[in-house]
């Protein structure tokens, strides 16, 4: 009996398996390929495939979201030239 298939992550994933796995629907999926803030997919024969590890590196390339503490320094900047 092998249950190897199941103990460990695909290395290669479908375009909607890399879209789920960064937590995306496929559409934005593609968009972020199309504009470079996702990988583009390996070809293997007729397949693309997404390598999950070049996914990991651009998810976390990705900016966080602003904690809004940007905005309260601008802000601060702001009052300061004012005054």
């Amino acid at each position: 009996m092998n249950n190897d298939a199941l103990s460990y992550p695909p290395r290669g994933l479908s375009r909607e398996e890399a879209a789920r796995y960064i937590g995306i629907g496929p559409t934005l999926f593609d968009e972020m390929v199309a504009d470079g803030r996702m990988p583009r997919p390996k070809l293997i024969n007729s397949r693309t495939i997404w390598d999950r590890v070049t996914l990991d590196i651009a998810f976390s390339s990705l900016p966080d979201k602003d904690s809004g503490l940007q905005e309260l320094l601008d802000r601060s900047k702001q009052k300061a030239a004012t005054r």
